[in-house]
């Protein structure tokens, strides 16, 4: 029997390869509020037959983000930085400079309308990415995002190195993953993420993986169309004044 991860590339390959995917990279830090604006045009957009899907790579500056199922004891301290509540699944997570958030706006009505194995395939693209790097990150069926082995921390310690978040419209993805690159892990301390008390957080630089951001959007993109199929990089900036 074939594993869900042996089936990912086929089910999600879209319906038409004739319309890749757009795929941008903005430059510099965007605003939150700023980014949620834009999904929510760009969604409205792509259901209406008027815009592509799109994967847009931003780095936002420091900030903590409640998702649908937050929890108020999981913010340990709600001064540090902006807190800002959003629609997408999960709870409490940080976003911040030297962290690769992609928010992903997919139509599944072209590909298969299926959250569960949506969710597995952002998972196998992360999984797939680290491996380029030659870490290995692992799945958990109680516990969503993606993890890896930290035996030299003690027996069954684990870090969180990726988190993913989603949320739907008419069968069109937004929000999406965050990779930990490069972030300043101290600055995760004022939440508890995504929930999780008995494991820690990591990033690639912290596992002696240092790469730059640009080399990590180029492994992203690659495994990306493994999974979903060709995407079209478009150089422009989406946001004015970034």
């Amino acid at each position: 029997m074939l594993s869900l991860r042996d089936n990912l590339a086929d089910t999600f390959r879209p319906l038409d390869p004739s319309a890749p995917v757009e795929w941008r990279i903005e430059e510099g830090l965007t605003g939150y509020e700023e980014a949620v604006r834009f999904m929510e045009e760009r969604v409205a957009a792509i259901v209406e037959g008027r815009a592509p899907e799109l994967v847009w790579l931003v780095e936002h500056p420091p900030l903590y983000t409640a998702g649908t199922s937050a929890q108020k004891s999981d913010l340990v301290d709600p001064d540090r930085f902006p807190v800002f509540e959003t629609g997408r699944g999960g709870q409490y997570t940080y976003h911040g400079p030297g962290q690769r958030v992609a928010y992903v706006m997919l139509d599944l009505a072209r590909r298969q309308k299926d959250l569960r194995r949506y969710v597995a395939a952002l998972e196998a693209w992360l999984i797939d990415t680290l491996s380029e790097f030659n870490i290995r990150g692992e799945r958990r069926e109680d516990r969503v995002g993606v993890w890896v082995r930290r035996p030299e921390k003690g027996a069954g310690v684990e870090d969180k190195v990726a988190a993913i978040g989603i949320r739907v419209r008419r069968w069109v993805t937004f929000h999406g993953v965050s990779l930990n690159v490069e972030p300043e892990l101290s600055h995760f301390s004022g939440i508890i993420p995504c929930g999780v008390h008995q494991h820690g957080v990591t990033s690639l630089v912290d596992l002696g993986i240092p790469v730059t951001m640009p080399e990590v959007d180029a492994m992203m993109r690659k495994t990306f169309e493994q999974i979903f199929g060709a995407t079209a990089r478009t150089a422009e900036p989406l946001l004015s004044g970034n």
